[in-house]
């Protein structure tokens, strides 16, 4: 049986997971494709919007449930969305799909900072849409947020009555 990028960076997520040097660092931990650790500092301002946004997707989300830093195997690494909003079935399909999960949540949010950029976004929203992600969602600097599925949206799908702006 052959596994696949995906699943080979599960187990390289083990490893940092388990590694009590890297239990308390204050940064966003997320591997890139060869394995390496990929650390982005936080800011007040971004855990804000994330905050934010965690408490309008519990405002607009009833089905479902948000969660902060949420780690999903893709085939470039192991990446961290900001916050993902995910339904009761989908958890218990993802809680199938290894530690971390190579299936993403129906919802995957960035934050944009002054660390990342649009190439960067458009990258993270490949990798969680090939893992299944139905909507990536990404807040510019300013609070407006931008809806992707196949390509960009006015609005979201999954939970259309979330608004434009944090």
């Amino acid at each position: 049986m052959s596994t696949t990028r995906a699943e080979e960076h599960q187990g390289r997520w083990q490893e940092i997971v388990a590694d009590p040097s890297l239990q308390e660092l204050p940064y966003k931990v997320e591997t890139n494709q060869r394995g390496q650790i990929v650390l982005s500092p936080h800011r007040p301002d971004h855990s804000y919007a994330q905050g934010d946004i965690i408490e309008l997707l519990y405002e607009h989300g009833e089905e479902g449930r948000p969660f902060p830093k949420f780690p999903l195997a893709t085939e470039a690494g192991v990446r961290v969305p900001d916050v993902v909003w995910v339904t009761p079935e989908r958890r218990e399909e993802m809680d199938k799909a290894g530690d971390p999960p190579t299936l993403a949540p129906e919802i995957c949010i960035e934050v944009m900072s002054e660390n990342n950029d649009w190439d960067e976004m458009h990258s993270k929203r490949t990798l969680y849409l090939e893992a299944g992600a139905e909507e990536v969602w990404v807040v510019t600097e300013e609070g407006a947020v931008r809806f992707f599925a196949d390509e960009e949206t006015e609005a979201s799908e999954v939970l259309p009555e979330f608004p434009e702006h944090v």
